[in-house]
């Protein structure tokens, strides 16, 4: 299919598939931030709430040239800013005022913080009966570490996936990303969105608690059955412990990934190498049987990689219908004709005027497209215009200013 076939009937008047869907985000960091990017990249209208001093993420990863940095221009894009100052009894009514006029309130603060401030779940229910109310937290809302301090590399540590992430001869190994901010902001997006759901279907409002350790337990793959069973996965590295061969190998200009996966596709790579005969022979034809021999497939297929360069290799592979693809650094990522071509690096123009390529929403809709609508915001840029939504006038918000109220 041809990129304007997929898009052949969008339409052009909507901001995305959520259009007409507003979201209150009180956030910090990435996890939190990054379940409302997702709304917001869907077409929520999305106003983040930050105290007047601005979230910690607008002074993380500096890039060059420019005001903005890396993680606030990343997850903070297509949201509008508002700040506050949450802890006073007037900041607190301008939140709960807003909240009144919202469908979804976001939040990921330690568990119980926003409700010692009066914006907790029985607070903002008490104004909106019908709010779908999302909490993204290490620990969850309830159980024995529910008050413990949670991030990103607690929840991976704890979950178990640490323990099958690295070489087999090293120890256990974060991921070289926030994964589990990631995946807890995913999983929050999508609880918003099923309760937004019911209570579409039923009137009800409710909350949603989303526990960073369980959404990464959840992603691994169901290898905490193996735990139940008193079974080890252990580490493989870049190896698959039943995919044989199956590695990071040297091409004669780079590295790529590849591998077998069926014993069809062994018939195949085994004729590409110049082994035809091991094929269908029994030291090799099957899985099992190539588990047994994994050196000796690697070093195989490791010697004719090593006499093609990176394309060659993934051309031909891939023309046999077998796995394989180049081992990318991000400056090459950005270069990938398939990554352009499918829209996943988007030049924004930032409030200081520079334009920055940043990462855009990844799933495509044919009839609601997303895109990157607006950049990160300064901060407080839309007090105003939010505030005048509300109903506050201009000599209360002058009021409000002088106190330390509003940015």
């Amino acid at each position: 299919m041809e990129k304007n076939e997929f898009f052949a009937d969008a339409r052009d008047d909507l901001t995305g598939p959520l259009a007409g869907v507003r979201v209150l985000e009180i956030t910090t960091t990435w996890a939190g931030p990054m379940a409302g990017v997702v709304l917001a990249d869907l077409g929520a209208d999305t106003i983040r709430v930050e105290m007047l001093s601005g979230d910690v993420a607008r002074a993380m990863i500096p890039l060059p040239d420019t005001e903005v940095h890396l993680m606030h221009a990343t997850v903070n894009r297509n949201k509008r800013s508002l700040t506050v100052d949450l802890t006073t009894d007037e900041g607190r009514q301008i939140l709960l005022d807003l909240v009144a006029t919202c469908d979804i309130m976001l939040e990921n603060f330690k568990a119980g913080t926003l409700a010692r401030n009066g914006l907790g779940y029985e607070a903002v229910k008490a104004v909106k009966p019908d709010i779908v109310y999302v909490s993204v937290t290490g620990w969850g809302q309830y159980g024995p570490d529910h008050q413990a301090a949670g991030y990103d590399p607690m929840a991976q540590a704890t979950s178990g996936f640490m323990s099958v992430n690295g070489n087999p001869d090293a120890p256990p190994t974060k991921a070289g990303t926030w994964l589990a901010d990631d995946i807890g902001g995913l999983h929050g997006a999508i609880g918003a969105m099923a309760a937004l759901r019911h209570r579409d279907q039923t009137g009800e409002g409710q909350y949603v608690d989303v526990s960073m350790l369980d959404t990464m337990i959840f992603q691994t793959n169901g290898l905490p059955t193996l735990g139940s069973l008193g079974v080890d996965p252990g580490r493989w590295g870049n190896a698959l412990g039943f995919v044989v061969p199956c590695d990071v190998y040297d091409c004669s200009d780079g590295l790529i990934y590849a591998g077998v996966l069926l014993d069809a596709h062994w018939v195949l790579l085994a004729e590409l190498i110049g082994q035809p005969e091991l094929g269908h022979h029994e030291s090799f034809a099957t899985r099992e049987a190539r588990a047994a021999n994994r050196d000796v497939c690697d070093m195989m297929f490791g010697a004719w990689l090593a006499e093609h360069t990176r394309d060659e290799a993934v051309d031909t592979l891939r023309a046999l219908g077998l796995p394989a693809a180049r081992v990318q650094t991000f400056a090459e990522v950005v270069s990938d004709p398939h990554v352009i071509e499918r829209n996943m690096m988007q030049p924004t123009t930032q409030y200081d005027g520079h334009s920055v390529d940043i990462v855009g929403p990844p799933v495509k809709f044919s009839r609601t497209p997303t895109t990157i609508r607006t950049p990160a915001a300064s901060l407080g840029q839309h007090n105003d215009e939010v505030l005048d939504e509300l109903g506050i006038d201009q000599e209360t918000r002058a009021k409000l200013r002088a106190a330390g109220i509003i940015g």
